[in-house]
C-alpha cells in the first residue's frame, strides 16, 4: 500500500512538473529557444526537473537522505544549463544587426535556469500532497503551482514604469535631435535623407526615480532597441554605423530619447513594442526603497 501511494504520488509530480516547464516554455519574437530542437532540450530537461523533485518526497519520507545530496547535483548541473544558454546567446548575438547585450543575454540565462527549479518545486509540492491528502489534494495542488508557474513567465514590462511617446526627430546641420535630446552627429547627406525618410524618434519617460535610475543602464537601453529591431525590422545592413539604433539620455530628467529606423514607419506600433520590452532584473534600481539606518 505504502508503494502504491509513493508510485502514484511520483507519477502525480513527474506530470505537473513537466506541465509546469510546458505552461513556461515559450517561442516570441525573440526566436529562442527555436523550434523545435531548442525546445526538446528544454523539455527534456524540465523532465529531469521534474522527477528530481516528484522523487525526493518519497526518499526523504523513507529517511533515505541522499535524496538531497542529487538536488544539490542537480542544481549544479542546471547551473551549467545557464552556462550553456549565456554562450549560445552570445553567439548568436554577433550576428545580430541590432544585438540583445551581454545584460539580455544573462537574463534570458538566468530565467531558463530558474524555471528548472520552479518545476522541481512544483513537482515536489505536488507529490507531497498526494502522499498526505490523496489524489484531490494532489490534483488541487498541481492545478496551483501549473497557475503560479504561469504567473512567474513573465516579469515586469517597460510600460508599467514608463511612459512611452513619440517624438520630432530633427536635424540641425549634422546635430540630430529627438525633441530637445541631441543623439548624435550625421555627417554625410546621403544618411540624413535616408534618417528623414525612415527615422522614428521616441521618448521613454520614468514614472518615479526608481524608473529613472532603471533606464539609465545601457544594458536596458540596448534591451529595448533590439526586440523593436527584432519585431519591426531595421532599415541598414551591415557597414552602415550612422544608421543604428540608438539611445541617448537626458542627464536633467531622465528621459530617454530613441532614434529608430523600421522597415515600416509606424508609431503606435512601435510604442506598444516598447511598453511590452521586459524590465531586466540586472538593471532594477530601488534607490527610494533604501531604509534609514
Amino acid at each position: 500500500m505504502k508503494l502504491e501511494l509513493y508510485t502514484q504520488a511520483v507519477i502525480a509530480g513527474l506530470v505537473v512538473g513537466f506541465l509546469a516547464r510546458l505552461r513556461m516554455l515559450r517561442t516570441d519574437y525573440r526566436q529562442y529557444p527555436t523550434y523545435p530542437h531548442g525546445q526538446v532540450i528544454h523539455l527534456s530537461l524540465g523532465l529531469i526537473a521534474a522527477a528530481l523533485g516528484s522523487v525526493a518526497v518519497p526518499a526523504l519520507l523513507d529517511r533515505n537522505y541522499t535524496a538531497v545530496t542529487f538536488l544539490t547535483l542537480a542544481a549544479q548541473q542546471f547551473r551549467e544549463v545557464r552556462n550553456m544558454e549565456r554562450e549560445t546567446l552570445s553567439k548568436l548575438d554577433q550576428m545580430e544587426l541590432v544585438p540583445r547585450g551581454s545584460s539580455y543575454i544573462e537574463g534570458i540565462a538566468m530565467v531558463f535556469e530558474g524555471r528548472n527549479y520552479l518545476v522541481i518545486f512544483a513537482a515536489f509540492v505536488t507529490s507531497l500532497a498526494v502522499i498526505l491528502g490523496g489524489w484531490i489534494s494532489g490534483a488541487l495542488a498541481g492545478a496551483v503551482m501549473i497557475w503560479i508557474s504561469g504567473r512567474l513567465r513573465s516579469g515586469k514590462y517597460l510600460g508599467e514604469i514608463a511612459d512611452v511617446s513619440e517624438g520630432v526627430l530633427r536635424l540641425e546641420g549634422p546635430n540630430l535631435y529627438v525633441d530637445d535630446i541631441y543623439l548624435m552627429n550625421v555627417g554625410l547627406i546621403d544618411d540624413q535623407e535616408r534618417i528623414r525618410q525612415n527615422g522614428l524618434g521616441i521618448i521613454i519617460k520614468p514614472r518615479d526615480e526608481d524608473s529613472r535610475v532603471t533606464l539609465s543602464n545601457v544594458g536596458q537601453r540596448q534591451a529595448i532597441l533590439h526586440d523593436v529591431s527584432a519585431i519591426m525590422g531595421v532599415y541598414r545592413d551591415t557597414g552602415e554605423p550612422a544608421l543604428v539604433p540608438i539611445s541617448k539620455r537626458d542627464v536633467k530628467d531622465g528621459r530617454l530619447g530613441l532614434l529608430l529606423l523600421p522597415q515600416k514607419r509606424d508609431a503606435r506600433m512601435a510604442i506598444e513594442v516598447i511598453k511590452r520590452v521586459p524590465v531586466l532584473e540586472s538593471a532594477v534600481r530601488m534607490p527610494t526603497e533604501i531604509g534609514e539606518n
